[in-house]
């Protein structure tokens, strides 16, 4: 008895030493980043790479053959096939207690639908990236809840969800001149999960021009799903912008910048502002536009306690669209965890004109960087929430809506006269807010930049949202330069709300 005992204990000790841990991608990584740069060769036949979406679409997995499919686990695979420009494979790898095994490349896996291909072609292809499966919504159905898929690009849902923004691994020179280079996953590690696991713990490999580096994340899905990364960054050469948590989505148009054309939608888009929790306590809110020509933002923040892109406002009639349920889509949010140290949100919005291309990007990155080989370590928690209130605290009250219209003033006939003026119509609310006094008195905080002249800054209660509404009416000098503004609400010598920053674009 007293073997057996020793036996099982050098059996454990055995596997605990051997556990796999972001520790082995990371020498992986770091390698890397001492040797030149290889491009991923494409294995794909031209039948492939040359198809058009639809014929893509028709491409599907089998979900009788999900991966873990007969497992007593409640996630599952399911896998990508190649196509179009998702024209490389992607390894994947399964970890179990005591091993390390590739999940290979098996054409069996997919219903080409109406896609003729040679079927000795393919046989050896490889996977372009995978999907996650797990009974969010309802129990015993599995409901997609993850996918990585292009690049380091991946996406995230929580119950009741449906697909909007995505989250990338790292961004490299985005919105700079020479041009934006995208790190792509090039490896992963899911660890098998246990019957009763309710997180999914995957690693990945990432490679690029001048940098590499080791995730790890840990998916938890539920109400509102996080998933917590551990990143070990290493700089092969010299980078001119570090994108840190990067988040990419899409705004097309809304109700502070209706769309030009007429639509039945009055909203649409995947975001529709920029929040900002800094290190030194104050709240930005920072509404997103489409704007003519490519715009950066720049927030110098230290140790952010949080930055996302957020989709305030859930009222279906804000976008009356039953296909593509923006009113459904999460907001993103990243939590740092420590001290980032110095550096500063950037946030980068890209003309677009329809709702197909993700065209705003934000991110924080660093002030300074270390020499190329050096590892930069950086962990946080996304959260992807319906529940945007839940982020902030209860006695700042917040940006509810940004609506923008003509300015105008009544004349003594009572009618109204454009005056060649633009209106902001901000409403601010929030829990404490709420439960102040209708006549308590409440006054703004207006700067804007020198681009403008402000005509009229006024507030009033708002008994329907049980807040205050800020009307700011400015005019500008030079419609073909950006106008910056900024506005928060006080109380004697109290602060009460976020900060309202807003940058109307040039040409508007």
């Amino acid at each position: 008895m007293r073997w057996m005992s020793a036996a099982v204990l050098l059996a454990l000790y055995a596997n605990n030493s051997w556990a796999f841990n972001i520790d082995d991608v990371a020498k992986q990584a770091k390698s890397l980043a001492g040797k030149g740069f290889e491009a991923p060769k494409s294995n794909l036949p031209s039948q492939f790479r040359e198809m058009k979406f639809a014929d893509y679409q028709q491409i599907q997995f089998n979900h009788d053959k999900a991966y873990w499919g007969k497992l007593r686990t409640p996630f599952k695979l399911e896998f990508y096939h190649q196509g179009m420009y998702f024209d490389t494979p992607v390894k994947i790898n399964e970890v179990t207690a005591s091993s390390v095994r590739e999940i290979k490349y098996s054409p069996d896996y997919f219903n080409f639908g109406n896609v003729k291909h040679d079927a000795d072609a393919v046989k050896n292809l490889g996977f372009a990236g995978f999907k996650v499966l797990y009974p969010l919504n309802k129990k015993g159905k599995d409901d997609e809840i993850s996918s990585f898929l292009g690049a380091s690009y991946f996406r995230v849902i929580g119950e009741g969800q449906v697909y909007g923004l995505s989250a990338r691994g790292l961004a490299i020179d985005t919105a700079l001149p020479s041009g934006e280079e995208f790190p792509r996953f090039r490896e992963f590690w899911i660890q098998r999960p246990k019957p009763q696991d309710k997180q999914l713990v995957i690693y990945a490999l990432l490679d690029s021009p001048r940098a590499t580096g080791a995730y790890r994340f840990t998916i938890k899905p539920g109400k509102e799903s996080t998933v917590d990364v551990q990143s070990k960054v290493y700089l092969r050469d010299n980078v001119g912008k570090l994108g840190i948590a990067p988040l990419t989505s899409m705004f097309l148009f809304g109700a502070n910048q209706p769309s030009p054309v007429s639509n039945f939608r009055q909203e649409l888009h995947d975001s529709n502002g920029l929040s900002i929790h800094a290190g030194n306590g104050e709240w930005i809110w920072r509404p997103l536009n489409n704007p003519r020509h490519l715009a950066v933002s720049t927030f110098t923040v230290e140790n952010p306690k949080g930055f996302g892109l957020l989709q305030r406002g859930r009222d279906f009639s804000h976008y009356q669209d039953l296909d593509d349920r923006y009113d459904l889509r999460p907001s993103g949010w990243v939590e740092p965890q420590g001290d980032w140290g110095k550096g500063r949100v950037e946030l980068v919005e890209i003309p677009t004109a329809d709702e197909t291309n993700d065209n705003i990007v934000a991110f924080w990155t660093p002030e300074s960087l270390p020499e190329p080989g050096k590892e930069m370590n950086f962990q946080y928690r996304l959260h992807f929430t319906r529940d945007e209130n839940q982020l902030h605290q209860d006695d700042v009250a917040w940006v509810k809506d940004t609506l923008r219209s003509a300015g105008d003033v009544k004349q003594s006939n009572l009618v109204r006269q454009p005056d060649g003026s633009i209106a902001f119509t901000v409403d601010f609310t929030g829990k404490e807010m709420s439960k102040l006094p209708e006549d308590t008195q409440v006054a703004p905080q207006v700067s804007v930049g020198n681009n403008a002249d402000v005509v009229e800054q006024s507030v009033r209660y708002n008994p329907v949202t049980k807040g205050w509404r800020l009307v700011l009416r400015l005019r500008v000098k030079d419609n073909k330069q950006p106008t910056e503004m900024r506005a928060a609400l006080v109380s004697g010598d109290k602060t009460l709300t976020e900060t309202w920053s807003y940058q109307l674009p040039a040409n508007e």
